[in-house]
């Protein structure tokens, strides 16, 4: 039994992998998604820490920061 078990399975495993694979995402494109996501949420924090900054150093400092991201975000896109 236990074998006729295990036939099945790898029958299963190899009718699912030779499946068309519509709907999934590439290790790279999740990996791109993901970069993208992180640095939108890095430029949504400096955006936000730049509406509170009261230094005028501090500011241009987030205001830096805030055009590198965007310009990382701008060759990923």
């Amino acid at each position: 039994m236990a074998r006729g078990w295990e036939s099945k399975s790898v029958e299963e495993q190899q009718s699912i992998a030779s499946q068309p694979t519509e709907g999934k995402r590439s290790a790279e494109d999740v990996a791109v998604a993901h970069e993208r996501r992180s640095l939108e949420l890095q430029i949504s924090r400096l955006q936000q820490q730049l509406i509170e900054a009261r230094n005028d150093r501090h500011r241009e400092m987030l205001k830096s920061a805030l055009a590198e991201l965007q310009a990382r975000l701008a060759t990923i896109a």
